[in-house]
């Protein structure tokens, strides 16, 4: 239980920044091509609070970490409000934005790995902040392909709504009202049948690899 707990105190911080960086990104973009509903509403900001989610961001974290022994923890923000018709070209647009998301926790992975390097390099070998470091990046690069997985609301889907043909992209899009519970149901039915590994750990892996790319560099 004291190691449970230690873990998520580990991973509390991380969580938070990724989830809050990750919403206030899509609401910045939203903004920059032509729809102020977020800025309006308060959430184009770094305030955790404006974004979090009582179950989302705390609930079921907690929940799978407990059900996961601590191997795995992925949650989800209050969604930043974007009204896609007030965007310049909401087809286009539309893609940008939901994949600002992304792009933040895969920025934010790579600050991590960074943040972790000079760690070492200055001879930091406190266990609690290499391990704060080792959730960062886990953390980021769980949530980078957690959302992108190609079903509404999710960003993934988004991005599949914007490429697709107008009629193809409103048939697709009327999946979204069951998106979260498909989502939730492939969450839960993973450790038995494995079927969200097959998107997520293929993803992971290669956005890893791109952040060691960024990084190695500087090794």
């Amino acid at each position: 239980m004291n190691d449970l707990i230690q873990q998520l105190t580990v991973y509390a911080i991380p969580v938070i920044f990724a989830i809050t960086l990750h919403e206030a990104a899509h609401g910045y973009v939203a903004k920059h091509f032509g729809d102020n509903t977020a800025y309006v509403q308060g959430r184009v900001t770094l305030n955790p609070i404006k974004h979090i989610d009582p179950v989302g961001t705390i609930l079921i974290p907690i929940v799978l970490a407990i059900a996961s022994q601590g191997r795995f923890m992925v949650g989800y923000a209050k969604p930043v409000p974007v009204v896609f018709g007030n965007l310049r070209k909401p087809k286009r647009d539309m893609i940008w934005v939901a994949l600002a998301g992304p792009a933040a926790n895969l920025v934010q992975a790579i600050l991590w790995l960074a943040g972790g390097l000079v760690m070492t390099k200055f001879g930091v070998r406190e266990p609690f902040f290499i391990g704060m470091v080792k959730a960062g990046l886990n953390v980021n690069l769980a949530i980078f392909a957690f959302n992108l997985f190609p079903l509404p609301p999710l960003d993934g889907g988004r991005v599949v709504q914007g490429l697709l043909p107008t009629r193809a992209a409103i048939a697709y899009s009327r999946i979204e009202p069951y998106g979260m519970f498909i989502m939730m149901a492939l969450v839960i039915s993973n450790s038995a049948i494995g079927a969200l590994s097959l998107w997520m750990q293929p993803v992971m892996a290669l956005a890893q690899m791109l952040v060691f790319l960024v990084v190695g560099p500087f090794v």
